[in-house]
């Protein structure tokens, strides 16, 4: 008898059980995530193998979007076909949606409040920390040799003293990624993801020399039908919103800019923050710089992906512009929260589900990593720019022209500690730093 079928099926009802568990209990970002997944799914379940865990992995970590959102959808596709992906998706995401959008709320509401803004105080030193833990994190995954360190500093250089467009870095490095894999391949080698352990836990459902199941298999009617119905889900609420607020609505552009930026999150949520904080507050003004730092703070302190801050964003931007009218204020936040989390999230579900058998397919190397190699790189550029944007706002709260606020530097410095040195984790050193801003405050 193999070892697969020494395994009992799950039944989908199982499954879901899992995925809205993992939907409220995913803190501690993508590492965190993608460990917990690791430990319930192959240490402890035995649901898949951990060859087959790591090259679906492998295939997420190449994808622009939140990669253990779609690592979840991948695995929940595999188990129960597009239907099982879709739900394994969508329950990693709607509990942090309707945690935010309540969070959010009360910002708005009573943010201004004593209490909440002593809290807010100390979070936004922490979360400048944080933030550079991340370059710090990725910079030593990626940054292996004097080319990589070379386009980190070309990007921070070109987004923190030229000013140009995200898009535009990640392009430009994505183009020298691909002649530098051309030109000098072992320079441009991956630098690994997640470091995961390689013991063996015995048989799985889904083990090694488990064959791809029948809906696993790759055909092209399927994919040309899932690039249809992705094209209509896509274009049908476009559509929708353009016919009753016009091109330059706020739902409208919003919807227009948040798919962007679902097709540019390679490297994670930190590798867009900084295009969100140009059009979200440089260029569309729907929330200020210190309400984008809230905005990340509380978007730590929640389950799911770092990047469902958006829905935050989307809140705020729509809350205090409000279309439906004075008195339907949340209406209209709770309303461009969703919209914007449908607009991020819809390629990540086609990209599993169009890409997914043509991953199971070949269990070997998956090549053109050179380019996101590089990208990579970029990003790390990118952060320690997005770092000093949090720093500046935090720490001279006027402007250099003002005072030096030293008590959120020394936050900022003990979080740091905390981060790099001790190793706590994100959500015990914002909790400790809300605390010590509350002690300061009042």
């Amino acid at each position: 008898m193999s070892s697969h079928q020494t395994s009992q099926p799950i039944s989908l009802r199982q499954a879901l059980r899992f995925w809205l568990k993992l939907g409220f209990i995913s803190f501690g970002g993508p590492a965190g995530q993608i460990a917990l997944m690791h430990r319930e799914l192959v240490e402890q379940r035995r649901w898949i193998s951990e060859r087959r865990f790591l090259h679906a992995l492998n295939f997420c970590m190449l994808l622009p979007g939140p990669e253990a959102q779609q690592l979840a959808t991948y695995l929940g596709w595999l188990l129960h076909r597009s239907w099982g992906g879709v739900l394994a998706g969508a329950l990693f995401v709607l509990p942090s949606l309707f945690i935010l959008i309540g969070l959010s709320w009360l910002y708005i509401a009573f943010g201004h409040l004593p209490l909440l803004a002593g809290l807010f105080y100390g979070i936004k030193p922490a979360v400048t920390a944080i933030v550079l833990q991340a370059a710090l994190r990725i910079g030593g995954r990626v940054l292996k040799n004097a080319w990589l360190w070379a386009i980190a500093a070309a990007a921070f250089v070109a987004i923190f003293a030229l000013a140009l467009p995200f898009p535009l870095i990640v392009l430009g490095a994505g183009l020298l990624g691909y002649l530098g894999g051309r030109l000098a391949p072992q320079q441009f080698s991956p630098g690994g993801g997640p470091t995961l352990t390689n013991a063996s836990y015995g048989p799985a459902l889904i083990d090694d020399d488990t064959p791809p199941p029948a809906h696993a298999r790759f055909r092209w009617p399927r994919l040309a039908l899932l690039l249809l119905i992705g094209a209509l889900l896509w274009l049908l609420p476009m559509g929708l919103l353009t016919a009753l607020f016009g091109w330059q609505g706020t739902l409208t552009q919003m919807a227009w800019f948040f798919s962007k930026a679902a097709l540019l999150t390679f490297g994670g949520a930190y590798a867009v923050l900084p295009y969100v904080y140009q059009g979200a507050v440089e260029h569309y003004g729907w929330l200020t710089p210190t309400q984008m730092i809230d905005g990340l703070a509380l978007g730590e302190t929640t389950p799911g992906p770092l990047i469902m801050v958006v829905a935050f964003v989307a809140f705020v931007g729509a809350y205090l512009q409000p279309m439906f009218g004075a008195d339907q204020a949340f209406l209209a936040g709770a309303v461009a929260a969703g919209l914007v989390t449908w607009f991020t999230f819809l390629p990540s579900f086609l990209f599993i589900l169009a890409g997914g058998p043509l991953v199971e397919s070949t269990h070997g190397e998956l090549h053109f990593t050179a380019p996101l190699t590089a990208i990579t790189a970029a990003v790390v550029g990118v952060i320690v720019n997005l770092a000093l944007f949090f720093a500046y706002h935090v720490l001279w709260l006027h402007g250099f022209a003002g005072s030096f606020d030293w008590p959120s530097a020394l936050i900022a410095l003990g979080a740091a500690v905390a981060l790099l040195r001790f190793k706590v984790g994100v959500v015990a050193v914002l909790l400790l730093s809300a605390l010590a801003g509350l002690v300061v405050r009042l």
